[in-house]
C-alpha cells in the first residue's frame, strides 16, 4: 500500500477490548503486535501518531461501580489500567523500532511521564509516538473524550477510532443482520439518531474544533495504513 497519506497528523483511539483478541480479558499478544505493526506501517510513512488507549480489557469502571466500588474510586482505577495497557503498546512498539513516550494525566514519574502539551507535541516532530494515559485524569470522563480531548490539543488532523466493526451502523451489526451501514456522517446526525460511536461530549469536542472522526475496524490487517491514505472501509463523521 504505497499510497500517499493523507494526514500529517493522526490521533488513534483504541479500545481496551481490541487488544484482548479472542480472550475473555487481558491482553493477547498476537494481536498486540499486528496492531503495532499497523501503526508502525502509518509511522513510516512519515505520519505523527499519538494514541489513546480504553481499559476495557482489565477494568470496566461502570460494571464495577455496580458491585459497590463508589463511582469515583471505580473510574481512577480504569485510569490506572489504561497506564497498564499504554506501556505494554509502548513495549511492543519500540521492539519494532518505533521510539515511543506515554505521557499520563495521573502523573507516575517512575513509569512514564506526567501529560504536558507542548512535550508531546515535540515528541511527535522528532518522529516519536506519543501514547496518553489515564484518560483526562479526571473521573466522570471516557477514554473517548480524553481521545477527543488529546485530538484537539495536538491539533490532529483527523481522529481514528478503530473498533470492532467497519465503521459505524445504525444498530449492532453483530446481532442485527439488517443493521445499516453509514458511509458518512455529521455530528449532528450521530447525535440526533443517538449512534453510539463515541460518548456525547466526544462528539461535543470534535465538532467544536472541526476534527473529522474515522470509525473502522482495527480487526483489518493493514487496514490502518488504508484509512490514513483516504482508501479502504471506514465512515466519516465531520
Amino acid at each position: 500500500m504505497s499510497a500517499k497519506p493523507k494526514y500529517r497528523r493522526i490521533l488513534l483511539k483504541l479500545s481496551g477490548e481490541a487488544l484482548m483478541g479472542d480472550r475473555d480479558y487481558g491482553l493477547d499478544p498476537d494481536t498486540v503486535e499486528r496492531i503495532c505493526s499497523d501503526i508502525k506501517t502509518v509511522h513510516d510513512k512519515g505520519v505523527e501518531v499519538c494514541l489513546v488507549i480504553g481499559a476495557g480489557n482489565i477494568f470496566r469502571g461502570m460494571s464495577s461501580a455496580a458491585s459497590g466500588i463508589e463511582r469515583t474510586s471505580a473510574d481512577y482505577m480504569g485510569m490506572l489500567a489504561t497506564v497498564m495497557n499504554a506501556l505494554a503498546v509502548q513495549s511492543v512498539l519500540e521492539n519494532s523500532g518505533v521510539q515511543t513516550r506515554v505521557q499520563s494525566a495521573i502523573p507516575m514519574a517512575t513509569v512514564c511521564e506526567p501529560y504536558i502539551r507542548r512535550r508531546a507535541v515535540r515528541h511527535m516532530k522528532k518522529g516519536r509516538a506519543v501514547i496518553f494515559a489515564a484518560g483526562t485524569g479526571n473521573p466522570f470522563f471516557t477514554t473517548d473524550t480524553a481521545a477527543a480531548l488529546r485530538a484537539v490539543e495536538m491539533n490532529c488532523d483527523a481522529l481514528l477510532k478503530g473498533t470492532q466493526v467497519d465503521g459505524v451502523y445504525d444498530k449492532d451489526p453483530k446481532t442485527n443482520s439488517d443493521a445499516k451501514r453509514f458511509d458518512k456522517l455529521s455530528y449532528q446526525d450521530v447525535l440526533a439518531q443517538n449512534l453510539r460511536v463515541m460518548d456525547t461530549s466526544a462528539i461535543a469536542l470534535a465538532r467544536e474544533n472541526k476534527v473529522p472522526i474515522l470509525v473502522f475496524s482495527i480487526h483489518n490487517p493493514g487496514g490502518l495504513a488504508e484509512v490514513v491514505s483516504g482508501s479502504g472501509v471506514f465512515t466519516t463523521i465531520n
